[in-house]
């Protein structure tokens, strides 16, 4: 087993581990860098972007052909971390949720011709991307069969109707992937759908508050009553939501784990060198026993999860679906996450508390890590399944 990145692969991480040093992490310390939501504020996300663009450092997930830089999955999981080491990384690359996921899936499924439409433009960076599957209860939530909002067929276009919610990004997203039932069908009774926000027929109720800080757009609630999609705007056949919906999360489940290990990694620096000059009884922290376990233990779950993720990584770029190592991924990588910030923040006590530094900005958003593209419970329910299906082979090699 060679863990040696491929010369192209660790340019563009060291790259990106200086663009970051030098370019993000001194506006993270200016308060007039976030707008009122607690990230980058638009105007200087913009010039940040030109900039990542023209230094090649623009869309890892995308083909050259369509302006990305066409890493395989591997690749993205050496650069995404290293981008997600500041907390304003992964937007300025183009690489941030939720815009990551629905660009990978849409370049996998639409056709030349349709990417050109629908893809392209977020992959230029002209507009932000949704995907609208989550529902009030008792609609859908990780039961996708559970679905309420309904497609129905009239002629050459499907109506809506219907409520979503917590739908990341939605507040400024134009290009919509849409998840409705069109049949009672447990398994194929789900398709999904592409529609412009200025089509009518929609609305979006509210931005709902969030312990925060949010994603660009928000996490919003939005109403259907009678949004109307051409059938040309479908994706794959009727029926094949759950597919579109396998294919999206697949992916998208592990870049969010990449993320989340580079702040971790971050949360675990500030600690590092917070214990390193802060001394009590003549001692630095650093010197004490207490202190480097919880350092060392930190750093020991950080590296499972780097292992866990770049083995899922490695079967995606081989053509395997990887459900379990996926699952393997998510559930650590959250904990990984977690444990982290709150390590950080135990060591540099009320420093850390405060917002002299990223901590507790990390601290809040790590905790929907356990919920987003599936609870944590739900990956373990997934693992126990592999698990009574393959016995001892759940741990085979190959």
């Amino acid at each position: 087993m060679d863990f040696t990145l491929p010369p192209e692969i660790e340019s563009y991480r060291a790259r990106i581990r200086e663009f970051v040093a030098q370019r993000l992490l001194p506006l993270e310390r200016d308060r007039a860098s976030y707008d009122g939501h607690e990230n980058i504020r638009p105007e200087l996300l913009a010039k940040l972007r030109e900039q990542a663009r023209a230094e090649g450092l623009w869309a890892l997930q995308m083909p050259k052909s369509r302006g990305g830089q066409g890493l395989p999955v591997v690749g993205m999981g050496a650069c995404y971390e290293e981008m997600n080491y500041s907390i304003f990384g992964p937007v300025v690359f183009n690489c941030a949720a939720p815009d990551d996921g629905n660009m990978i899936v849409l370049n996998k499924i639409l056709s030349e011709v349709q990417k050109d439409q629908w893809l392209q433009p977020i992959i230029d960076g002209r507009v932000r991307s949704s995907f609208a599957m989550t529902e009030p209860m008792p609609g859908s939530g990780s039961d996708p069969a559970m679905m309420l909002t309904t497609a129905t067929r009239k002629g050459d276009k499907w109506v809506i109707h219907g409520r979503k919610w917590f739908i990341t990004g939605a507040g400024e997203a134009k290009h919509f992937i849409l998840v409705a039932k069109t049949s009672d069908d447990r398994r194929k009774g789900l398709t999904a759908f592409l529609f412009h926000a200025d089509q009518p027929g929609w609305r979006i109720e509210r931005r709902i508050p969030i312990m925060g800080p949010e994603e660009h757009g928000g996490h919003c609630e939005m109403i259907f009553d009678g949004l109307e999609i051409s059938d040309g705007n479908r994706l794959l056949d009727v029926g094949d939501g759950l597919k579109v919906t396998q294919i999206r999360l697949g992916t998208a489940r592990l870049t969010h784990c990449m993320r989340w290990l580079g702040l971790s990694k971050r949360c675990l620096a500030i600690a590092a060198d917070y214990v390193s000059e802060r001394a009590s009884q003549g001692v630095k922290l650093a010197e004490r026993e207490g202190v480097q376990w919880m350092l060392g233990e930190a750093a020991m779950q950080i590296q499972i999860g780097r292992l866990l993720v770049m083995h899922a990584a490695w079967k995606l770029d081989q053509g395997d679906f990887a459900r379990k190592e996926l699952s393997l991924a998510k559930v650590a990588v959250a904990d990984v996450l977690n444990k982290s910030a709150d390590t950080a923040i135990q060591l540099c006590g009320a420093r850390g508390y405060s917002k002299d530094t990223p901590l507790e900005w990390i601290y809040r958003y790590a905790r929907q890590a356990r919920l987003v593209d599936g609870a944590s419970e739900v990956h373990k329910m997934v693992l126990a399944r592999h698990y009574l299906d393959e016995r001892t082979d759940f741990w085979r090699w190959d």
